[in-house]
């Protein structure tokens, strides 16, 4: 059995010519489609399986194309947008951009146009992914720390001294230093700015995205 290796386009539009002819020109270039007549019959049927984006209809019946968009969020299906519309307006273009659309294009979209949004798709992807699996290896690392280690850590990357860590936890300014080492060894960090970050990561994204 062979695997189909090309990147898979999600297509979802309302309009029956328009899923035809982007569909063609996306496999023209060599891309995979599955198209989808509305945003409801998009999340009933979605495939849980890697794509570069979803190409969708801002104007459809039933849930429009920024609805879905916000129930993707809601569902944890991290996958960049591109937004499509016969009636672009500066306000609605500027709220999908806002809500982390990679492009918002007017129909009838140029081929150079829709190619040159799917890149930016796909590298948004690229860096969506690698957020999430640093923060995944964030979570999991800060889930070894101790009750104490966190209280530690958490008054540490709020910007506190040991001395005042100390005396917030009414413990010795030895026992702070013993619990930062731990706290540094145990996450695999070198500072206290490092591990602001981490922190960030392991809360930002929790529970883990689909896409």
């Amino acid at each position: 059995m062979t695997t189909d290796t090309k990147e898979l386009v999600f297509l979802i539009d309302d309009d029956e010519a328009v899923r035809d002819s982007l569909g063609l020109l996306l496999e023209q270039a060599a891309l995979r489609v599955s198209a989808f007549a509305s945003a409801e019959e998009f999340l009933s049927g979605f495939p849980d399986v890697p794509a570069t984006c979803a190409v969708v209809d801002l104007m459809m019946p039933g849930m429009s194309g920024l609805e879905l968009q916000e129930e993707m969020e809601r569902l944890g299906i991290a996958m960049p947008v591109i937004f499509l519309t016969g009636h672009g307006d500066i306000p609605t273009s500027v709220k999908a951009i806002k809500a982390g659309a990679v492009d918002f294009l007017t129909k009838p979209v140029k081929r150079s146009e829709l190619l040159d949004a799917i890149e930016l798709a796909r590298q948004e992807g690229e860096r969506m992914r690698e957020h999430a699996k640093r923060s995944h290896t964030a979570q999991e690392r800060v889930a070894t720390l101790t009750a104490r280690e966190r209280d530690v850590m958490d008054l540490a990357i709020g910007g506190l001294a040991n001395k005042e860590i100390a005396r917030r936890l009414n413990i010795s300014h030895r026992t702070v230093e013993i619990h930062k080492a731990r706290i540094l060894r145990k996450t695999g960090i070198r500072s206290v700015v490092e591990l602001a970050r981490i922190v960030a990561d392991a809360t930002e994204d929790a529970p883990a995205r689909r896409g």
